[in-house]
């Protein structure tokens, strides 16, 4: 059991693993919408996608502390999804997107860290800086849940807000387009809370690529300085 846990966590430690990451989080980001607004089948697809996501984050890293409170996290993660989804009165819906975005963030920290750990350059890395972009919209998406559960009023627009998972499909659109600035207008801000984290992923979306394209060139210059 323990050799299978280190070649798996060896597998997430590779290059490659960032393929597989960027898979997952296609379906999460752009499939499952899709399904989620078609059938009700999605959002149970929806949750173990999100799920397996945050799972390989425990092993995508070596560091101890970071291994303990993304693991932490995600058990959490599971035993809020699960109350919630089981034959009980009891939810705890923004608790549970409070340390899904928690999650995201640590998640995130070690991809970074991933993605910088030496001065390669590569294809592969440049997968891993579009799956940073990604778990963006991702945290965006949740913390529109959060807003709205919270207040009852985040985004506006040809949609209805149920209060539930298969809002998703809506605050995922929303968080893309404001992250890549593209604004449709179909769907826009209503709360000062949704106005500012709309404006926040825009800025992210503006500053990130070329931060990370920055650096990667700054990787790549060096790497061949060392070759010279």
């Amino acid at each position: 059991m323990k050799k299978a846990l280190e070649k798996f966590q060896t597998f997430w430690l590779e290059d490659l693993s960032f393929v597989v990451l960027l898979l997952m989080l296609f379906l999460v980001v752009f499939i499952t919408p899709v399904i989620m607004d078609n059938s009700k089948e999605g959002i149970l697809l929806y949750n173990t996608i999100l799920l397996s996501v945050f799972f390989s984050g425990i092993f995508s890293t070596r560091n101890k502390w970071m291994m303990l409170i993304s693991g932490s996290l995600f058990m959490i993660h599971c035993i809020l999804r699960l109350v919630r989804f089981s034959d009980n009165p009891f939810s705890f819906y923004v608790l549970e997107n409070v340390i899904a975005i928690l999650n995201t963030i640590v998640f995130i920290t070690i991809n970074v860290r991933l993605l910088f750990r030496d001065d390669s350059v590569n294809m592969y890395r440049i997968i891993g800086g579009v799956n940073v972009y990604l778990l963006l919209a991702l945290m965006g998406a949740l913390a529109f849940e959060i807003i709205n559960a919270v207040t009852g009023v985040s985004i506006a627009g040809p949609i209805t807000l149920t209060g539930s998972d298969q809002d998703y499909v809506h605050f995922i659109y929303f968080s893309l387009v404001s992250l890549t600035t593209v604004g449709f207008g179909d769907i826009h801000p209503v709360s000062v809370e949704t106005k500012m984290l709309s404006v926040f992923l825009s800025m992210l979306g503006i500053l990130f690529p070329a931060v990370i394209i920055a650096k990667l060139v700054g990787l790549s210059a060096n790497s061949s300085k060392k070759i010279d």
